[in-house]
Formats: C-alpha cells, structure tokens, sequence
C-alpha cells in the first residue's frame, strides 16, 4: 500500500477515478502506461498489434484470462485512453473490444515538484517531466453504466486500480530507472 488516496467511485457518472503521485519524471511513467512491455512489468501482461490509436490486442490477468483492449486516443505525453471489455460481474470474457459493453480508462500524467535526480537528493527543481521531478497520474474509467453490474463493476475496478496502481508505484520505488529510453519519442511516432 502508498501513501496515496484510494479510489473514488461516483454513482451518479458511472466513473471511477483515483490519483498518485510516483517519483519519476513523466517521461518515465509514460512509457509505463503506454508501452506493452513496461504495463506487463505491473499490470497485466500486454500484448498490441499495432501502435497508436487504433491498436488491439489483450491484458492477461493469472487466474483471470484475456481482456481485449484497443487504444482509443493518444496525446503523448499528457494522456492516452484505452477501451477493454472488463466486465468482471458478468463472469465471462469477450473475444473482442464491444463498445456497446465495455469502459473506457485513460491516464493522464502531470508534472509536479520534487522526486529523485539523477545525482542527488529530492528536487524542487524543473518539472518538465524530462530532467527531475515526479508525475501525478490520474486513471478516469468510465461507461460502468454499459455493464452487466454497473454497481458491483465500479466497487471491483475501484479496488483493482488501488491494487494496480501501488504496483507500479512500487516498481519506480524499487528501481528509478527501470523504464528508461526514448519512450517519448517512440510514443510521438506512434500517435502520427
């Protein structure tokens, strides 16, 4: 478990929505929620044919299987949004991405003061999200309403976004620079 705030089910919109804080600059956390092998390192094990908007493929989940996923928009490396067909009450998995059934998730990452560097102690320093600093990541999942169990779905997914979400704020804890490279730019060509 972090330091950070659960998250937060609304009713009313059919969203959940929880907010952290990791200390890695953006350009490293967007290659953890954008690039198939580094979201295998903490979420489910990711596999994309294609890249950018439009790409399909699965997240497995041990003991749970395959849910498919399609990237649904990119605007790197402020957010991108994708569209799975997870709908845990309903006690099965489709084939293929439904729009007429399934949620909708996007990650944003904002820059903040603070976080390791690369020599040194914790930094105010810049926050461009390349040199120091640390990202706030906010995950938005909505279209509950679209579900078999819109109630039960939100509470299982609100629940699961703690649990995965402390996973990769552990794996930048464990090792700063584990997702290194030029994330950002392979990102931009794959947006294009």
């Amino acid at each position: 478990m972090t330091d950070n705030e659960p998250s937060v089910i609304d009713e009313g919109t059919f969203t959940v929505r929880r907010t952290i804080r990791i200390d890695a600059p953006v350009e490293k956390v967007w290659s953890a929620v954008t690039e198939p092998e580094h979201i295998s390192r903490w979420f489910g094990r990711t596999v994309l044919e294609g890249t950018g908007v439009g790409a399909e493929g699965t997240m497995t989940f041990e003991g749970y299987g395959d849910v498919p996923i399609r990237v649904e928009a990119v605007d790197p490396p402020r957010s991108i949004t994708y569209r799975w067909g997870n709908d845990d009450a309903l006690g099965h998995l489709p084939d293929r991405v439904d729009e007429a059934t399934s949620t909708v998730f996007t990650f944003t990452l904002e820059p903040v003061p603070g976080g390791p560097v690369a020599d040194g102690p914790v930094s105010d320093g810049p926050i461009d999200g390349r040199a120091d600093g640390a990202t706030e990541l906010t995950v938005v999942e909505t279209g509950f309403d679209l579900t078999s169990d819109p109630a039960a779905n939100m509470r299982a997914h609100g629940e699961g976004w703690v649990s995965e979400l402390d996973k990769l704020v552990a794996l930048f804890a464990e090792d700063g620079d584990a997702l290194g490279g030029d994330a950002l730019g392979r990102a931009r060509e794959g947006a294009a």
